[in-house]
């Protein structure tokens, strides 16, 4: 029995370095464009959340070309952004060189790279889309990431975007439901929870009618 338990421990671990690879490799390809192909505004429901709170240290995670990382450096944040894309690093780069700012970028896969515990005021997610049993992982670092009373503002597509052609995946498993959201973020206090359609204007990739799913919790104080 320890012997099929370590194999199955081995090769869940190797399809997981499979997947990061395949994904990391889709997306330095898709960045690797001068184009910033989902604009260089941030996210219209992350600047709004953003904007209503004091700057102090944000944790951006999957955060690409940089956009929203660049935007709330702009407000005064100290911002930590995290990605698996060494392309998406030189656009941050570049657009927060032109907006004379900073942001500390780090190149790592979300499941391997671990943030500060209790050290953050804020963490964001916008339209990340994780495998189904590695995302709780990933989002339980974020939550305790977070001091007390910090918030996570967060952004994906929900599962009817499957019906959409305005961007995300068009893998069902990846998209989430309201119950998926809830379940993950049970522990904290919930400002706003919300599934909504919207109209999408962020560069190349995401325009059009979009099911969303808008939430904000704020960890216990």
């Amino acid at each position: 029995m320890k012997k099929r338990a370590s194999n199955t421990y081995l090769c869940y671990n190797n399809l997981k370095a499979m997947m990061q690879d395949s994904w990391k490799d889709h997306w330095n390809n898709r960045y690797s464009t001068a184009e910033f192909i989902y604009g260089k505004k941030p996210n219209k429901f992350f600047e709004e959340e953003i904007n209503k709170l004091k700057p102090g240290k944000l944790l951006m995670l999957g955060e690409g070309e940089g956009r929203n990382a660049v935007h709330a450096a702009v407000l005064g944040w100290d911002v930590d952004a995290v990605d698996q894309s060494e392309e998406g690093k030189a656009k941050a780069t570049q657009l927060s060189s032109e907006r004379k700012v900073k942001i500390n970028y780090h190149v790592d896969d979300l499941y391997s790279y671990t943030p500060k515990q209790n050290y953050y005021d804020a963490a964001a997610f916008i339209f990340i889309h994780l495998e189904e049993n590695l995302r709780s992982i990933v989002f339980k670092k974020a939550i305790d990431s977070l001091k007390s009373g910090g918030k996570i503002i967060l952004e994906v597509f929900e599962k009817d975007q499957i019906k959409y052609d305005s961007g995300g995946p068009k893998d069902e498993a990846l998209l989430y439901s309201l119950e998926d959201i809830s379940e993950e973020f049970i522990e904290l206090d919930f400002d706003k929870f919300s599934k909504e359609t919207i109209t999408l204007d962020e560069g190349k990739y995401h325009q059009g009618k979009a099911a969303i799913i808008r939430f904000v919790g704020a960890k216990h104080k």
